[in-house]
């Protein structure tokens, strides 16, 4: 077992769209929060949140997204447009009983809260982003800003079929274990947790279908001016990190009506795992605030 899931359920959640696998903790009667993972995570990548949150009373849901794990992998790049993935989040929260959602996400997660917070907020309760712009402000800055453009090359090399699942696919995936292990801190990733990587990776579909998000936001006109967002958001960033500058964080935040930041100076793109002890309390104080209210 690893450490942080033991005492985490499991289980597939039968929506119209698509079937889900999530994992679970915390009290059945708790408010539920949503943790929402980026690439190429899974579940498993919020083992240092589900327990803090579970301990201050929350019902903790983090699911495999579509593509993703156990998750569905359905065909096509269309699959994997943000409305799709959006409404996956809400549709989750339909079948726990939730129209109003707390949403925790790390990188493409965050991207997915945000674009509920822009698109979907009658749905939306508070949003919290870890390491990742909103997905307007990502999207030009990847080509318009020079800082961003370095840092986003490996998006632009999705755009080959084929060639990016090879890659990564090489050596049992050594290759992906090693790019995660050098983008952050020693000991963030632990190493127990490559067999659980190994196998979900090697889920049918799943590369592609991992890929297939980026493929499909490259796809995507988001040279609309974005609405305020009024839903309250927190967004954390580790300064540290190799695929997002932190310059977009002032554009993300000036977005937003009710939005608030947390800097860790030391931080890579993998903070929520590296600072999970300053972290972690700063997202239960958040998604509690209204509580009290």
């Amino acid at each position: 077992m690893i450490e942080g899931m033991e005492k985490v359920r499991f289980g597939v959640a039968h929506l119209d769209r698509i079937a889900l696998h999530y994992a679970e903790t915390g009290p059945a009667d708790g408010p539920p929060v949503f943790l929402l993972h980026g690439f190429p995570d899974n579940c498993l990548g919020w083992r240092h949140q589900m327990p803090d949150l579970a301990k201050a009373g929350f019902r903790v849901i983090a699911p495999d997204q579509r593509g993703y794990g156990l998750s569905g992998k359905p065909r096509g790049v269309r699959a994997y447009d943000l409305d799709e993935l959006a409404q996956d989040v809400i549709d989750l929260g339909r079948h726990f009983g939730e129209e109003k959602l707390r949403v925790v996400g790390h990188d493409w997660g965050a991207s997915v809260a945000w674009w509920l917070c822009s698109t979907r907020p009658e749905h939306m309760e508070k949003a919290a982003m870890i390491n990742a712009p909103h997905p307007s402000v990502w999207k030009q800055a990847m080509y318009e800003d020079k800082a961003q453009r370095k840092k986003s090359r490996y998006v632009k090399m999705f755009r080959l079929r084929g060639i990016p699942e090879w890659a990564m696919r090489r050596k049992n995936f050594d290759t992906l274990i090693e790019a995660l292990e050098a983008s952050a801190r020693e000991g963030a990733f632990a190493k127990e947790e490559w067999d659980a990587y190994r196998r979900a990776w090697s889920e049918p579909k799943a590369l592609t279908s991992m890929i297939h998000w980026y493929r499909a936001l490259l796809k995507k006109d988001l040279s609309a001016p974005v609405a305020r967002i009024d839903v309250p958001v927190l967004l954390v960033w580790g300064e540290k990190d190799n695929f997002a500058d932190v310059s977009l964080v002032k554009k993300s935040i000036d977005l937003c009506e009710r939005g608030g930041t947390l800097f860790l100076a030391e931080g890579t793109h993998w903070v929520l795992r590296e600072e999970a002890a300053s972290i972690n309390p700063m997202l239960v104080t958040f998604l509690r605030s209204d509580q009290d209210a």
